[in-house]
């Protein structure tokens, strides 16, 4: 049996038609069951509070729930692994910060590549680090705060989530910056070490703000300084470096969204959709300004404009990680 030139081409087009449907089906319905944005980091710190505040006007734009689970160890490349790895379907996100999306390819051998196996989506917010001390600390300003130091070098213990982290430059520049020395103490995420600072076990943390400000409210911990430009509207009462006697040392997190790499182009437009449309509620942006941090900019939250930050965060930061000699403990 023979077929005419027209019939097999009208064949041909319909198998390709065919072949194409299950793709377009799946871009139009995404998603049909709930999504799971993974935290690296333990529950309780800046990057989940984060995560939880989107995440239920990201479902109702989805039509579907969307759960946070919390997934630390090794500064953040055990979560940030996990949605590497994931199948690229849209279905397992990553919500992380400098940390764990930059600074952990200059500290760990990673079985990922962290700049090209996941697809940056959005920067969602930025905040100054605040630099506080348990209570029974006798200081209750900056310049005593570096005076002590000095006059008790090496003896101070001072939380990080993990070597490397953004709190563990931080820390390391303050040193330098102040020509102190103290000793890091690293945890499994910011909220665990808070937890032991309020109950006396650690001095110290130069963190992200939105892990201090209710115990910094409730009288909890002591805040000595933002080591930023202006003050934070949280915590209006805390001064800046500048004003508190050391001008030019400002330290700051950003936090961002990422996908498995190969996750399909419309797949990615419907969540880029759903994020920014969650920064854009007057709900969130007025929590996240009581926690500390602020809503990026809209060009930052545009997937080029992101990914271009974060390679050049990359370039920044790898290169003084390798210097300082940081190292997994």
């Amino acid at each position: 049996m023979s077929l005419s030139r027209r019939k097999l081409l009208h064949l041909a087009t319909g198998a390709g038609a065919a072949g194409a449907y299950p793709r377009f089906a799946f871009a139009v319905d995404y998603p049909t069951r709930p999504v799971t944005i993974i935290v690296p980091f333990a529950a309780g710190g800046a990057t989940d509070i984060l995560a939880r505040m989107i995440a239920d006007p990201m479902g109702k734009s989805f039509g579907q729930t969307v759960i946070v689970e919390d997934l630390a160890g090794a500064a953040g490349s055990i979560g940030v692994g996990k949605v590497a790895h994931s199948p690229p379907d849209g279905y397992t996100l990553c919500v992380g910060t400098l940390t764990t999306n930059v600074l952990i390819a200059g500290l760990y051998k990673l079985d990922f590549d962290l700049l090209n196996d996941l697809t940056p989506i959005a920067e969602l917010a930025y905040e100054p680090l605040l630099i506080c001390v348990k209570n029974s600390l006798p200081v209750h300003n900056l310049k005593e705060l570096i005076a002590w130091l000095k006059a008790n070098p090496g003896k101070a213990s001072v939380g990080i989530p993990g070597a490397g982290s953004t709190g563990n430059l931080a820390g390391l520049s303050f040193q330098k910056a102040t020509g102190t020395t103290f000793q890091f103490v690293p945890y499994r995420g910011d909220g665990p070490a808070v937890q032991d600072m309020m109950a006396g076990q650690i001095d110290m943390m130069i963190e992200p703000s939105s892990n201090f400000t209710a115990q910094v409210k409730a009288g909890t911990i002591r805040a000595i300084a933002v080591p930023a430009k202006t003050r934070m509207t949280s915590l209006p009462e805390v001064p800046t470096t500048d004003e508190a006697g050391l001008p030019g040392f400002y330290a700051s997190i950003w936090f961002g969204m990422w996908a498995p790499k190969g996750t399909p182009q419309d797949v990615l437009d419907k969540i880029h959709a759903a994020t920014v449309a969650a920064l854009k509620n007057e709900n969130v942006k007025d929590k996240l300004n009581g926690l500390g941090q602020q809503i990026s900019s809209p060009d930052l939250q545009s997937p080029a404009a992101f990914a271009a930050f974060q390679k050049a965060e990359a370039d920044k930061w790898w290169p003084i990680m390798k210097e300082a000699g940081i190292k997994v403990q």
